[in-house]
Protein backbone atom coordinates (compact mmCIF):
# COMPACT_ATOMS: atom_id res chain seq x y z
CA UNK A 1 0.00 0.00 0.00
CA UNK A 2 2.66 2.34 0.94
CA UNK A 3 4.43 1.63 -2.53
CA UNK A 4 1.19 2.93 -4.28
CA UNK A 5 0.95 5.54 -2.21
CA UNK A 6 4.59 6.36 -3.11
CA UNK A 7 4.09 6.22 -7.08
CA UNK A 8 0.89 8.39 -6.51
CA UNK A 9 2.92 11.12 -5.09
CA UNK A 10 5.44 10.79 -7.70
CA UNK A 11 2.92 10.78 -10.61
CA UNK A 12 1.19 13.98 -8.88
CA UNK A 13 4.00 15.78 -8.45
CA UNK A 14 5.58 14.99 -11.88
CA UNK A 15 2.26 16.31 -13.81
CA UNK A 16 2.63 19.27 -11.32
CA UNK A 17 6.29 20.12 -12.68
CA UNK A 18 5.33 19.89 -15.92
CA UNK A 19 6.37 23.03 -17.73
CA UNK A 20 3.07 25.18 -18.06
CA UNK A 21 3.39 28.17 -20.56
CA UNK A 22 1.57 31.05 -21.00
CA UNK A 23 -0.02 32.31 -24.05
CA UNK A 24 -0.77 36.21 -24.51
CA UNK A 25 -2.58 37.59 -27.43
CA UNK A 26 -3.08 41.43 -28.76
CA UNK A 27 -5.95 42.48 -30.98
CA UNK A 28 -5.60 45.85 -32.86
CA UNK A 29 -7.00 47.36 -35.60
CA UNK A 30 -10.73 46.46 -34.77
CA UNK A 31 -13.22 48.30 -37.36
CA UNK A 32 -15.71 49.23 -34.10
CA UNK A 33 -15.60 48.05 -30.56
CA UNK A 34 -19.09 46.25 -31.44
CA UNK A 35 -19.61 42.61 -30.51
CA UNK A 36 -16.61 40.98 -29.39
CA UNK A 37 -13.81 39.15 -30.01
CA UNK A 38 -13.50 35.60 -30.08
CA UNK A 39 -9.97 33.60 -29.98
CA UNK A 40 -9.42 30.15 -30.64
CA UNK A 41 -6.27 28.66 -29.41
CA UNK A 42 -5.27 24.67 -31.84
CA UNK A 43 -3.13 22.05 -30.79
CA UNK A 44 -3.52 19.72 -34.04
CA UNK A 45 -3.35 20.55 -37.99
CA UNK A 46 -5.95 18.16 -38.39
CA UNK A 47 -8.37 20.18 -36.19
CA UNK A 48 -6.58 23.87 -37.11
CA UNK A 49 -10.18 25.85 -37.59
CA UNK A 50 -12.40 23.38 -36.85
CA UNK A 51 -12.27 22.54 -33.52
CA UNK A 52 -10.48 24.40 -31.04
CA UNK A 53 -7.85 22.99 -28.01
CA UNK A 54 -9.23 26.28 -25.59
CA UNK A 55 -11.22 29.38 -26.52
CA UNK A 56 -11.26 32.58 -25.14
CA UNK A 57 -14.14 36.00 -25.45
CA UNK A 58 -13.22 39.49 -24.60
CA UNK A 59 -14.83 42.47 -25.41
CA UNK A 60 -13.17 45.33 -27.41
CA UNK A 61 -12.18 48.79 -25.57
CA UNK A 62 -10.83 51.42 -28.28
CA UNK A 63 -10.61 49.03 -31.06
CA UNK A 64 -8.28 46.75 -28.85
CA UNK A 65 -8.33 43.92 -26.46
CA UNK A 66 -6.09 41.28 -25.39
CA UNK A 67 -6.76 37.58 -24.18
CA UNK A 68 -4.72 35.36 -22.60
CA UNK A 69 -4.19 31.76 -22.24
CA UNK A 70 -2.53 29.93 -19.27
CA UNK A 71 -1.51 26.81 -18.16
CA UNK A 72 -0.84 25.61 -21.72
CA UNK A 73 1.36 22.29 -22.30
CA UNK A 74 4.29 22.01 -24.13
CA UNK A 75 3.49 21.67 -28.38
CA UNK A 76 2.60 22.65 -31.40
CA UNK A 77 -0.11 25.12 -31.88
CA UNK A 78 -2.11 27.82 -33.68
CA UNK A 79 -4.07 30.63 -33.03
CA UNK A 80 -7.44 32.26 -35.04
CA UNK A 81 -9.43 34.79 -34.52
CA UNK A 82 -12.58 37.16 -35.27
CA UNK A 83 -14.69 40.05 -34.93
CA UNK A 84 -17.55 38.78 -33.24
CA UNK A 85 -19.59 42.21 -34.51
CA UNK A 86 -23.16 40.65 -34.02
CA UNK A 87 -22.09 38.26 -31.29
CA UNK A 88 -23.78 35.41 -32.88
CA UNK A 89 -20.78 33.30 -32.02
CA UNK A 90 -19.44 32.65 -35.51
CA UNK A 91 -17.74 34.29 -38.42
CA UNK A 92 -19.91 35.86 -40.81
CA UNK A 93 -19.56 34.66 -44.56
CA UNK A 94 -20.37 36.08 -47.91
CA UNK A 95 -21.88 33.30 -49.77
CA UNK A 96 -20.34 30.74 -47.91
CA UNK A 97 -16.71 31.71 -49.15
CA UNK A 98 -15.87 35.02 -47.59
CA UNK A 99 -15.77 36.11 -44.31
CA UNK A 100 -17.93 39.69 -44.28
CA UNK A 101 -16.39 40.24 -40.17
CA UNK A 102 -12.30 40.56 -39.62
CA UNK A 103 -10.46 38.04 -38.99
CA UNK A 104 -6.60 36.93 -37.85
CA UNK A 105 -4.41 34.03 -37.22
CA UNK A 106 -1.00 33.84 -35.61
CA UNK A 107 2.36 34.72 -37.41
CA UNK A 108 -0.02 36.82 -40.09
CA UNK A 109 -1.19 33.94 -41.78
CA UNK A 110 -4.04 35.02 -44.07
CA UNK A 111 -5.52 32.19 -46.85
CA UNK A 112 -5.36 32.80 -50.34
CA UNK A 113 -8.34 31.70 -52.10
CA UNK A 114 -9.09 29.75 -49.09
CA UNK A 115 -8.27 29.50 -45.12
CA UNK A 116 -5.45 30.18 -43.69
CA UNK A 117 -2.77 27.26 -43.66
CA UNK A 118 -1.77 25.09 -40.12
CA UNK A 119 1.88 25.51 -41.68
CA UNK A 120 1.64 29.22 -41.69
CA UNK A 121 0.30 29.48 -38.38
CA UNK A 122 1.57 26.93 -36.21
CA UNK A 123 4.53 27.97 -33.43
CA UNK A 124 6.16 25.98 -30.62
CA UNK A 125 6.19 26.40 -27.09
CA UNK A 126 8.07 24.96 -24.26
CA UNK A 127 9.79 24.91 -20.77
CA UNK A 128 7.33 27.42 -18.62
CA UNK A 129 7.82 30.26 -21.93
CA UNK A 130 5.45 33.04 -22.39
CA UNK A 131 5.34 33.79 -26.09
CA UNK A 132 3.08 37.45 -26.45
CA UNK A 133 1.42 37.52 -30.58
CA UNK A 134 -0.12 40.70 -31.76
CA UNK A 135 -2.42 40.46 -34.35
CA UNK A 136 -4.03 43.14 -36.39
CA UNK A 137 -7.96 42.54 -37.44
Amino acid sequence: MQTVLTYLMFLIAGLGMQAQNTIEVTLTDFKSNDGSVRVGLYDTKGDFLDKEYKTLKSKISNKEAVVTFTDVPDGTYAISCYHDEDNNGELNMIMGLFPSESYGCSNGARGFFGPPRWEDAKFEIAEGETRKFDIRL
